[in-house]
């Protein structure tokens, strides 16, 4: 830390006294300085600077400006004594603050402007760190701990995501390499509450009402008999549990059956609903959450229905 002196003649100028004041509340650029304290921008660089050499402040560039703010660390206790003193007798402090809030404002307008100019093409234009995965991920954190079945679960990239906050995922599948390539990825990521079972998911290996949820994702269309799999689903669930079903709308792509396995061409709503209705669940709620822009254009078909005790 500069040494106390330095620092004592350097807060002396009232002028750089207003800009600590001014730095305490918000981070302000050069140009906003200017037009909070009416001076040139020479003479605000030239303070910043002398600032800056003093250890009061600092700047991090945004864009092609820079935004300053005061120093954390030793100088901060240092200053805290002067500016409360300054601030009662300083006589344009008031009005710098008045002004000061004028700018942020004008800042605020600026961002509000932007997102009034792609309202209604927010969701179709690209946004720099917006992704499905990281809903999906903050979501997943508000999930209660519970005993998750992940029928059709493949090599388990799914069944991951869950075991962040399940107290045990079941990820059951037909294919025994699929379930060891499972085996393998959750010991690589040193996750012990993922235990993989091979079965099929129409005679699930699980046993009655031992579950709390029950996850079929993107794995319903490949059943040959898929009431069997929901009624699966029904009898190792507890009462009070739910079935999620992730999968295809109804499409016409013939070629997924040979390029994918696809023992189904998707479901319809209808189809869906139905289906878990027979097979016992209560409050099913069926609807198209995503479209595909590339042909064939998939669309994939949310359900969920509860158990009821």
């Amino acid at each position: 830390m500069p040494s106390i002196v330095k620092i004592l003649r350097v807060v002396a100028d009232p002028n750089r006294l207003r800009i600590l004041l001014l730095l305490r509340g918000e981070e302000l650029s050069v140009a906003e300085l200017q037009e909070i304290l009416v001076m040139g921008q020479s003479t605000i660089s030239t303070h910043l600077s002398q600032l800056r050499q003093a250890e009061l402040v600092e700047d991090r560039r945004t864009g092609k400006s820079s935004l300053y703010h005061l120093t954390t660390g030793e100088t901060e206790g240092v200053l805290d004594g002067i500016l409360e003193q300054a601030q009662s007798e300083i006589p344009e402090a008031a009005s710098d603050q008045a002004a000061m809030r004028r700018v942020m404002r004008k800042r605020q307008d600026k961002m509000r402007s932007f997102f009034d100019s792609v309202a209604g093409r927010l969701g179709k234009d690209y946004v720099p760190g917006k992704s499905w995965k990281g809903v999906a991920e903050a979501l997943l954190r508000l999930m209660p701990p519970m005993v998750i079945a992940d029928l059709g679960a493949g090599e388990g990239a799914f069944a991951l995501l869950l075991a962040q906050q399940a107290t045990k995922v079941i990820a059951v599948d037909t294919s025994a390499k699929m379930i060891e390539v499972g085996r393998e990825l959750v010991a690589r990521h040193g996750v012990k509450n993922v235990e993989y079972r091979l079965g099929d998911m129409e005679e699930v290996p699980i046993e009655d009402a031992s579950v709390d949820l029950v996850f079929f994702s993107q794995s319903l269309h490949h059943a040959l008999h898929p009431d069997r799999a929901a009624h699966e689903a029904w009898r190792i669930l507890r009462p009070g549990g739910r079935i999620v079903i992730l999968d295809l709308v109804k499409h016409r792509f013939e070629e997924a059956r040979e390029m994918y396995a696809d023992e189904w061409l998707g479901f319809s709503e209808s189809e869906l609903e139905s289906m878990l209705e027979k097979a016992g669940f209560r409050n099913v709620q069926t609807s198209v959450v995503h479209k595909e822009p590339e042909t064939p254009q998939f669309q994939t078909l949310l359900a969920v229905g509860d158990k009821q005790i």
